[in-house]
C-alpha cells in the first residue's frame, strides 16, 4: 500500500508500514535475521549480502572516525551505528566570520542538514547560549549553513524519486531545546525556503524528526510538509492526536524505547493502540519501525506480527 496515497488522503485499504533495519543489526544477528526476514518479506524486502555488507559500510557508520566537509570530527565505537560529532570547528564565535562554506557539489544533504549541523559545528552549549543571547553570529552561521544547504539540495533532488526522504532532529525527549518560539524565529524561514526548493522540483516533502516536536508540527504543515515522521513516545499519542489527526499526515515512529523490553503481547497492544488512536478511514497515517541489535529478534517478530495484524483496520 503506498504512502503517498495515505499522505494524500485517499482512502488507501491498508496502512502503509515500513521497516528501517540498521546495519549494526545484520551484523550482530547474522543469517538469523536473514531467516526472519524470509519470513517476513512484506516487512523486509531487502536483505543485504552478508558477505560484503562490512566492506559497503558508510562512512558515517564505520568503526573510528573522519572528519567531514565541514571541519566536524565524528567519532564511532559502534559499527553499523551512526558516528556522534566529537570534534567542533567554531568553538568560539569570532570562528564564524572566517568559515567558509564548503567547496563540494556532491548533493550532500545528509540528516541533521540544518539545526543539528549549527549544534554539529560550535557544541551543543555553546550553540544554546547563541540561542540564549541572540548574537549576530547566530544569524550569522545560520544564513551560511543555508546558503550550502541551497546548492546541494537541488544536486541530490536530481537523483532522487519523488518523496525523498530528508531528516534533522528538532526536539530532545519533552520539547525543543530552544523552544518554539526562537524556533520560529531563526529556523522557520529555513525549512520553508528548502521546502520550497523541493516542491518547485516536484518532489513531495517527506520530514524525519526525532524527539517533542508536537507543537510546531502545524508550522510544518504551513512551510510546505507533506508527511511528518514523528517519534510516538517523546510526542505522546495523545498530543499527535489532537494536533495531527484529519490535519497533518504522519508516518508514526513505533516506540523504539519499548521495543527491546516488551512482552509480545505488550507490542501487540502497542500497535493496536497507536492504529485505533490514529487511524481514520481517508487515510493520514503510515507506520513506520526502526530496529537495531537491542531489540530481541522474537520482538522483531511481534511487531511485524502486530503490524500485519492492524494494518488493515477498518473501525
Amino acid at each position: 500500500m503506498s504512502l503517498k496515497q495515505a499522505f494524500l488522503y485517499e482512502s488507501p485499504t491498508e496502512i502503509p508500514a515500513s521497516v528501517g533495519l540498521l546495519p549494526a543489526a545484520w551484523l550482530h544477528y547474522g543469517e538469523d535475521l536473514v531467516r526472519l526476514a524470509r519470513e517476513y518479506p512484506d516487512m523486509i524486502p531487502n536483505v543485504p549480502n552478508l558477505e560484503t555488507l562490512r566492506e559497503n559500510l558508510g562512512i558515517n557508520v564505520q568503526l573510528g572516525g573522519y572528519t567531514d566537509e565541514w571541519g566536524i570530527v565524528w567519532s564511532n565505537v559502534d559499527e553499523g551505528v551512526a558516528a556522534i560529532a566529537t570534534g567542533h570547528p567554531l568553538p568560539n564565535r569570532e570562528d564564524i566570520h572566517n568559515l567558509k562554506i564548503p567547496d563540494n557539489r556532491e548533493g550532500r544533504f545528509p540528516h541533521g542538514f540544518m539545526y543539528l549541523r549549527l549544534l554539529d559545528l560550535r557544541g551543543f552549549e555553546e550553540a544554546m547560549i547563541d540561542f540564549v543571547e541572540e548574537p549576530p553570529e547566530l544569524q550569522l552561521l545560520i544564513d551560511k549553513v543555508l546558503e550550502y544547504n541551497c546548492i546541494q539540495l537541488p544536486i541530490r533532488l536530481a537523483r532522487e524519486g519523488e518523496m525523498p526522504w530528508i531528516g534533522d532532529d528538532l526536539g530532545m525527549q519533552t520539547g525543543l531545546a530552544i523552544g518554539a518560539e526562537k524556533w520560529r524565529k531563526y529556523l522557520k524561514p529555513c525549512y520553508k525556503k528548502l521546502f520550497d526548493i523541493m516542491r518547485a522540483h516536484g518532489k513531495y516533502v517527506y520530514f524525519h524528526t526525532d524527539g517533542c516536536i508536537w507543537e510546531i508540527m502545524p508550522d510544518l504543515l504551513e512551510i510546505g510538509t507533506h508527511i511528518i515522521n514523528p517519534q510516538v513516545r517523546a510526542n505522546g499519542l495523545d498530543n499527535l492526536a489532537r494536533v495531527c489527526k484529519g490535519k497533518i499526515p504522519i508516518d508514526l515512529d513505533l516506540d523504539r524505547q519499548l521495543f527491546p523490553f516488551a512482552t509480545p503481547s505488550e507490542l501487540d497492544d502497542h500497535v493496536r493502540e497507536c492504529v485505533e488512536t490514529m487511524w481514520l478511514p481517508q487515510g493520514g497515517l503510515g507506520l513506520k519501525i526502526e530496529l537495531n541489535y537491542e531489540v530481541p529478534l522474537q520482538n522483531m517478530a511481534a511487531i511485524f506480527d502486530g503490524v500485519r495484524k492492524y494494518k488493515g483496520y477498518r473501525g
